[in-house]
């Protein structure tokens, strides 16, 4: 049986939070490896080039990336299972990006509701071309390793949309040569999706300008607990959930996150709860967080003073995208009418 191919990955800014655990990266532990029609061949990257769309410093820019990685393998992504890699280390990504340049349209580009949201939010002169076209090495990220699923939020179907037109144009043009990819449902439907501590209408991000809106994985006890008490809820004081009530919005999420991680239904939540205030709920949610997330931290504060261990994980892992990036791209080139002398 063939396994399906399974690709996600994030950017290295900042330090992964909570939400960023539970809509990804938990789910990608536990679906690495598997058997039978469960088994996976699973890629899991660093995003260093998109990154680069917004100016960073070089410096901070390494330590993120050697961060990131150590906590890809503290959260327990396995470089045996997985092939775990860093984006900039498997060249092919960006040579097959420039081959489906010339497949993608402008129009199609100029559409994509994140460049112009965020090209709106940059001063005139400042819009770069990665911005603009990023979303075509986001394409190649996919097609380069055959990927069956990727796990989507709402914010990027629109992308993985775009990977399918690419790959259809391209096999219309050339033959059957990629795979069309499709949004991994069996995560996203059964993913917990965290909101801001300080405004629970908006997703929990690690580029919000309120420290106190995102808990990170390593956040000590100390600080987990105080953003959980600072949290927005409501004056009810009533810890019950009420989905389509936008009042209840800020309950609503805390109880997601301490759903999450006690593995509690709502109802379990609020019979737990009941007769108890808004006090008690989030210094347990605070403490329920800390609490998973120190066998998390205790693993990255070993890893992380190996440099030496960290960097041969990254080339054994760009070694094995690479392996297989590298049948695609011959393929490819190929069948443009490039003149192919690799062995």
């Amino acid at each position: 049986m063939n396994k399906k191919t399974f690709l996600s990955g994030i950017q290295p800014t900042n330090i992964p939070h909570i939400g960023n655990y539970f809509g990804a990266i938990k789910n990608w532990v536990s679906s690495q490896g598997g058997s039978g029609e469960t088994a996976l061949d699973s890629y899991y990257f660093l995003a260093d080039l998109h990154a680069i769309t917004v100016r960073q410093n070089p410096t901070e820019f390494e330590r993120q990336v050697l961060d990131c990685f150590a906590l890809f393998l503290a959260v327990g992504l396995d470089p045996e299972l997985s092939a775990l890699f860093v984006q900039s280390h498997v060249p092919e990504h960006t040579e097959l990006s420039w081959i489906l340049s010339c497949y993608a349209q402008f129009g199609e580009l100029s559409r994509m509701t994140q460049f112009k949201d965020k090209s709106a939010n940059q001063k005139e002169g400042e819009v770069n071309i990665g911005l603009f076209s990023y979303p075509v090495l986001q394409a190649a990220d996919i097609l380069i390793y055959q990927a069956d699923f990727v796990p989507v939020g709402k914010d990027q179907k629109q992308h993985l949309e775009l990977a399918r037109n690419i790959a259809v144009r391209f096999n219309q043009a050339h033959g059957e040569t990629f795979k069309l990819p499709a949004p991994y449902n069996n995560i996203t439907q059964n993913t917990a999706k965290i909101m801001s501590l300080s405004e629970p209408t908006k997703k929990m991000s690690k580029s919000d300008a309120n420290p106190h809106a995102t808990v990170l994985l390593l956040d000590d006890k100390d600080t987990v607990v105080k953003k959980f008490k600072r949290a927005v809820t409501d004056s009810e004081a009533k810890v019950e959930y009420r989905e389509n009530d936008p009042a209840k919005a800020g309950i609503n999420n805390l109880m997601t996150i301490y759903g999450a991680v006690c593995d509690k239904s709502m109802p379990e939540i609020e019979a737990e709860f009941g007769g108890k205030g808004y006090g008690d709920f989030k210094t347990a949610v605070g403490e329920a967080v800390a609490d998973m997330l120190l066998p998390i931290q205790t693993a990255y504060n070993r890893i992380r003073t190996d440099r030496a261990y960290i960097e041969s994980c990254m080339k054994n892992g760009a070694a094995k995208a690479s392996a297989a990036a590298r049948k695609t791209l011959i393929d490819v080139k190929g069948k443009v009418g490039f003149l192919v002398v690799d062995n």
